[in-house]
């Protein structure tokens, strides 16, 4: 199942590794990013099947829908569906997996922040999946014994997260940014667009942003997410500035070079806080609760909210502070060795193994 641009980034190195493995895998493309090319992605190789079901305002209908739209694919010749992550294609998946009798395995299971809202739906989503997938791929061990602790009933397996594997595989074929001169001025390079910083919500955000414009020398780069709604009020805050540039949506390539070229990132993604800390790049998190806390215990990251005065103070103090900067740009992986791709496929062979044993002891007895 591949819904979203991060979830066809992450399921692609799982894809090829299974075909490697001559499992023969398909796609569901649920449609909640319409216009997704999966030749960016290297998965145009792999047989699919496009749905039309874009996303959503209410992201809970969202997964209905999709949960309608995949149960009739799901023939009786599909012995494993994977979903990845948390977004309201992956539940739908899952939802129809569940429903239609055919098990469900999880890639990046066990994330959490023990708050529905922060992140809504997500938390909820992911709860909802790994109390009934079959197989769980926790990225980290603290992903693991999060879903221990939730006594979750499906077959669990610390993998590394994918996502560091598409890192890895991509990392030879983005150039390395130029080298600064020592009179250009350091950058900042932001995304936003989670649900809990639209609206009001981005406000503080953008006083920060505009702030440190006008009194720090900061080129500012904000890249603006692929929802035009969101990226419209963004616009208007924060267009027309000297030191701030709006960005298109970026390709997973030009994102990773802006990411490696940038001084200071400031973002509420998933997918940044798993490549900040890989990379050595610091990282101030726009949330006040994340699932992803091995980047804060790494001391790669540091979580900032939409508090306008914190972000003013931390990026600040980054800039001014050489030993606190350093500390944060050391690379390190939190998230795993970049070997998911490894451990998952071969997870999944020993267990369709094992379930083809029980079959032909049941046929024989």
């Amino acid at each position: 199942m591949v819904g979203t641009r991060h979830e066809a980034i992450k399921t692609a190195p799982v894809l090829h590794a299974l075909h490697a493995r001559g499992l023969g895998p398909g796609l569901i493309l649920t449609g909640q990013h319409p216009l997704l090319d999966l030749a960016a992605y290297g998965l145009d190789r792999f047989p699919h099947h496009r749905l039309q079901c874009p996303g959503r305002t209410d992201p809970q209908a969202h997964a209905e829908e999709v949960a309608a739209a995949v149960a009739p694919l799901l023939e009786r010749t599909t012995e494993l569906l994977i979903v990845q992550g948390d977004t309201s294609s992956a539940l739908g998946g899952a939802l129809a997996g569940f429903r239609q009798g055919v098990p469900v395995a999880h890639v990046e299971a066990g994330l959490r922040t023990f708050d529905p809202a922060l992140p809504w739906p997500e938390e909820d989503n992911r709860m909802a999946i790994d109390r009934a997938a079959a197989l769980l791929f926790a990225p980290t061990e603290v992903s693991a014994a999060n879903l221990r602790a939730q006594a979750a009933p499906g077959e669990i397996h610390v993998t590394s997260n994918t996502g560091i594997d598409a890192l890895r595989s991509l990392l030879g074929r983005v150039p390395l940014p130029r080298l600064s001169s020592v009179n250009e001025r350091p950058r900042l390079l932001v995304t936003c667009h989670r649900r809990e910083n639209w609206g009001e919500n981005f406000l503080p955000i953008a006083e920060a942003l505009l702030h440190l414009e006008a009194g720090t020398g900061l080129q500012i780069d904000v890249v603006l997410p692929p929802n035009a709604t969101v990226a419209a009020g963004m616009r208007e805050l924060l267009a027309g500035r000297f030191g701030i540039r709006l960005l298109s949506p970026l390709d997973q390539g030009a994102m990773l070079a802006a990411m490696r070229s940038a001084t200071i990132l400031l973002s509420d993604s998933g997918g940044v806080q798993e490549e900040a800390p890989a990379l050595g790049v610091p990282l101030l998190v726009l949330r006040g609760k994340t699932e992803r806390p091995q980047g804060v215990t790494s001391g790669n990251m540091r979580l900032v909210g939409n508090d306008r005065d914190r972000i003013v103070t931390e990026v600040q103090r980054l800039l001014t502070d050489q030993d606190a900067y350093t500390a944060m740009a050391q690379p390190r992986l939190p998230y795993g060795d970049g070997h998911a791709a490894e451990r998952i496929p071969a997870a999944i062979v020993s267990w369709l193994g094992r379930g083809a044993e029980e079959e032909e002891e049941r046929l024989t007895a």
